[in-house]
């Protein structure tokens, strides 16, 4: 059974509590600068057994009548057709992308900032396509002297020059494509905006990661170094809530190094700071919420490991550098972790040195180890895929859920006719000749119906797998790595 040590119902509430406080704390209207993934949060979701992907999108909704969002998009990154790595698609797609999945949360998306506008013409074609589409766009200008020149900033020059950004609700999220894209600039620019408006607004900051009320280098605190290793971001002791409460609390470097030009900046609009620290500024629960700190510790070295293999693998596609691969390397000393804390890595290796050909070994919930090897007509990843299935539902071993006559015309298919090389199986073929096959034979439907057992596996290959088999994996929950090798010496692999 999948181990939970996070509550997610708790964290919804109390999640969902604090920010109604700190819109009360201003007077009636929040900008809350909103980091990392509202939706499909699979980071958080591994190291916090029991957080729902989509836990921050529903807590949202639960203020769904006070919400308007703006999206914020650097028009620099529009011009040079910038690609999220982990959907592949442009920013500017993604914004579309962003405003639908809002839209489909019955939640208000009041507009679109382009930031850092300077008549970028890809921008001016996006600026075009949403206002055709009915979104309100409006654009923010470089500033001189940005962050540090605090006079020009806050000024008529400064945050001044940039267009008033109409909104009607309590809280404004702010939120973004990517990092880098302006978010916190938007949040600011606004105050000063709202405060010439005679509106008084507050502002504070929501990110995940790192969880402000866990020791420094607690495994989740680490593995958010180790996910951020290439945006050289570092957790650290906040010295101003240290100096400001004797207590100690945890942020991250960027935060602490702006934070003096925010104090600067709050008292040149206010008059004074609301906030004393960086960890003031947050508005974080999920470290209230974690019911089972051995549970989360070890799901978070599990998936400090996965970045570990994730960054090798990138670096043997062409996409990684050995400069993070050395900074993960040296999270796993700090945790006190190896790869030999992995399970399934020593049994995939053990399985195709025995069988001297690419394997995969899965480990279910319960702690069984179940390998896969490759076969003519299966690639390691199904046959490992369909031993799990077998094991999960007390299927014999020897019991074929699909007999190689349903097998082999799908291989004919795919080398004679739709010019494939590799006649064997991939995971999302298998599944649907699986489904086929469960409509007339109760023992493949029997086998189907622990697809969803299969949540919160963990797996490792001992090549790196196709795109397909990848996301297959990652819409089963199940948690891959790879070794950094291909299965051919080729030069061009379809991933």
């Amino acid at each position: 059974m999948f181990a939970i040590g996070f509550d997610n119902d708790l964290y919804l509430q109390k999640q969902s509590e604090m920010i109604r406080r700190r819109i009360d704390q201003f007077g009636g209207k929040l900008y809350l600068e909103f980091g990392g993934k509202l939706f499909d949060d699979y980071h958080a979701s591994r190291v916090l057994p029991g957080f729902h992907p989509d836990s921050k999108i529903k807590m949202l909704t639960q203020l769904a009548d006070k919400v308007e969002i703006v999206i914020v998009i650097n028009a620099n990154d529009i011009e040079k057709n910038k690609v999220r790595g982990d959907l592949g698609i442009t920013y500017d797609l993604d914004v579309l992308r962003l405003i639908d999945a809002f839209r489909g949360n019955g939640l208000t998306v009041g507009s679109v900032v382009l930031t850092r506008y300077t008549g970028q013409p890809a921008a001016d074609a996006f600026y075009t396509r949403l206002v055709n589409l009915g979104v309100k766009c409006y654009h923010h200008y470089p500033i001189e002297g940005y962050p540090l020149d605090v006079e020009n900033i806050v000024s008529d020059n400064g945050f001044g020059k940039n267009e008033y950004i109409e909104t009607s609700r309590e809280l404004v999220v702010v939120t973004a494509p990517g990092p880098g894209s302006g978010k916190m600039a938007t949040c600011l620019s606004q105050l000063y905006h709202e405060n010439k408006h005679g509106v008084k607004a507050g502002y504070a900051k929501f990110e995940t990661f790192p969880i402000w009320n866990l020791p420094l280098k607690h495994p989740v605190n680490l593995a958010y170094e180790a996910a951020t290793a290439d945006l050289n971001d570092v957790n650290m002791i906040d010295p101003f809530h240290l100096d400001a409460y004797g207590v100690t609390t945890v942020n991250y470097n960027r935060d602490v190094e702006i934070f003096p030009v925010l104090q600067a900046i709050f008292r040149q609009i206010y008059g004074k700071s609301p906030y004393q620290s960086p960890t003031d500024m947050g508005v974080n629960m999920a470290g209230y919420c974690i019911v089972n700190d051995a549970i989360v510790r070890d799901a978070a070295n599990q998936e400090i490991i996965r970045r570990y293999y994730a960054a090798l693998c990138d670096k043997r596609i062409g996409y990684g550098s050995d400069d993070i691969i050395g900074k993960i390397r040296l999270v796993m000393q700090q945790a006190g972790i190896s790869v030999e804390d992995r399970i399934v890595v020593q049994a995939a290796l053990n399985k195709a040195e025995q069988t001297e050909g690419p394997a995969m070994a899965l480990e279910l919930n319960d702690g069984r180890i179940i390998t896969g090897k490759t076969s003519p007509l299966l690639g390691a990843a199904s046959a490992c895929l369909l031993n799990a299935l077998k094991a999960l539902g007390g299927i014999p071993d020897e019991t074929l859920l699909m007999a190689p006559d349903i097998i082999e015309p799908i291989c004919h298919l795919k080398t004679a006719h739709l010019g494939g090389h590799n006649p064997r199986l991939h995971t999302d073929e298998v599944l649907i000749a699986l489904s086929i096959c469960a409509s007339t034979d109760p023992v493949a439907e029997q086998a189907m119906e622990q697809l969803s057992n299969l949540y919160g596996s963990e797996a490792h290959s001992t090549v790196i797998l196709s795109e397909v088999d990848v996301n297959i994996f990652k819409k089963l929950g199940i948690h891959l790595t790879c070794e950094p090798k291909h299965q051919t010496k080729k030069l061009y692999h379809k991933h």
